[in-house]
């Protein structure tokens, strides 16, 4: 067996030492720190504000659509029949006061039978006169004997008829000279006039309309509600109606139907609206309008409308958690009031939520807060970073 020669051990341990310090040159743990490439910190998505809920008083409405109709309508009419209509004075729109002429027919027909009314009227009095005269004098013989018993009652009869033939010469005198004030037609009450079919020339009959008149000027909105929100109503209930025209008008109720529509399910809701004669009002009878029922306030947990997100039909809001990263919340919504919204469920009430800028956010997103005055500062340098993280490049 060959021994190893003192040349060859040398060049071994050589050989080990060398690999030893390279090893060592390599594995030294600043070198490998040194090795490694440096990783960058995450940057935020987007610059946001952040608030919590709060607790608002929040009405109470119920909404409901209806038409505006007169409170009552009168019609007038012509009393007279077969008169010449020789003056209107009362045009559609006109505000009339109860009494006040509005036309006025022919007077020479009437006045003609008046006359004629009254000289019978003469002649039946002055025969009555006759035959009481008469029936004096037959009574006054009736224990002489003079006159039969048959005599004396046929005096007595006449002047029955003769006094009875007077009383109706004074009827007929009468409704002659009733008829004689019908010539004149009079506003039966104060109000608007609605509609106009009064002609001058025209000869009318008894009881063909002339004009249509809103009674008192008052209108009413008969609001259609549904059975199951009938009993949240009540006389006196404070109500706010938009017509068709625009404007609002401040109401209350005045009746609730007694019956509902078995076919639709619905009741009429009568809302007394200010007078259609008053100064700036724009509703008309038969318009259309939307009104609100006013039925009380409430206490309701509120956002901001502008943090709320719709997405695929549904309202989310973002949740800042731990580190700044937002959590997708699916809330359900209620009522709105100005710019703030009435959260129903899904959102606790001491949850911090994102305001500004959560509809550029997704679920897990990384986010700075700041204040309302800093983010309308920082905002335009946000946008690019967020374009870009959503199109997929590297921040």
């Amino acid at each position: 067996m060959n021994k190893p020669t003192t040349k060859s051990v040398i060049v071994a341990a050589i050989a080990v030492l060398a690999v030893a310090a390279g090893a060592y040159y390599f594995l030294a743990p600043g070198r490998q720190a040194a090795a490694k490439p440096a990783q960058a910190a995450p940057k935020p998505a987007l610059t946001v504000t952040a608030e919590t809920p709060q607790t608002t008083r929040l009405p109470i409405r119920l909404v409901a659509n209806g038409n505006i109709a007169a409170w009552q309508e009168a019609v007038i009419g012509a009393e007279s029949a077969g008169l010449r209509l020789t003056e209107v004075r009362a045009n559609v729109g006109d505000v009339v006061k109860a009494g006040q002429v509005l036309a006025t027919f022919s007077t020479d027909s009437v006045q003609a039978d008046v006359a004629q009314a009254r000289a019978s009227l003469l002649e039946a009095q002055a025969n009555a006169a006759d035959a009481a005269a008469n029936a004096e004098r037959a009574r006054s013989l009736q224990s002489s004997g003079a006159l039969s018993a048959q005599q004396i009652n046929q005096y007595l009869t006449l002047e029955k008829t003769a006094r009875a033939r007077a009383e109706a010469a004074q009827a007929v005198l009468g409704a002659q000279q009733l008829r004689g004030r019908q010539t004149q037609v009079l506003a039966p009450d104060s109000g608007v006039i609605s509609a106009r079919t009064a002609t001058v020339g025209s000869v009318v009959g008894s009881g063909a309309e002339l004009f249509r008149m809103i009674r008192q000027g008052r209108l009413e909105w008969r609001a259609e509600v549904t059975s199951a929100e009938l009993g949240r109503i009540g006389v006196g209930t404070p109500v706010s109606v938009v017509p068709a025209s625009g404007g609002e008008l401040k109401g209350r109720v005045r009746m609730v139907a007694p019956s509902v529509d078995p076919l639709t399910r619905s009741a009429l809701v009568y809302v007394d609206l200010p007078s259609a004669a008053a100064k700036g009002s724009t509703a008309r009878a038969g318009m259309f309008a939307r009104g609100e029922f006013e039925l009380g306030a409430t206490d309701a947990l509120t956002v901001p409308q502008r943090a709320l997100v719709v997405r695929d039909g549904f309202n989310y809001l973002f949740r800042l958690g731990e580190g700044n990263r937002v959590t997708q919340l699916k809330v359900q919504t209620g009522r709105l009031a100005g710019e703030r919204v009435d959260v129903v469920s899904g959102l606790p009430a001491d949850a911090r939520i994102v305001v500004n800028g959560a509809g550029f956010l997704n679920d897990g997103d990384l986010v700075r807060v700041v204040q309302e005055n800093e983010s309308k500062q920082a905002s335009p340098q946000a946008a690019p970073a967020s374009t870009a993280i959503k199109n997929g490049a590297t921040p």
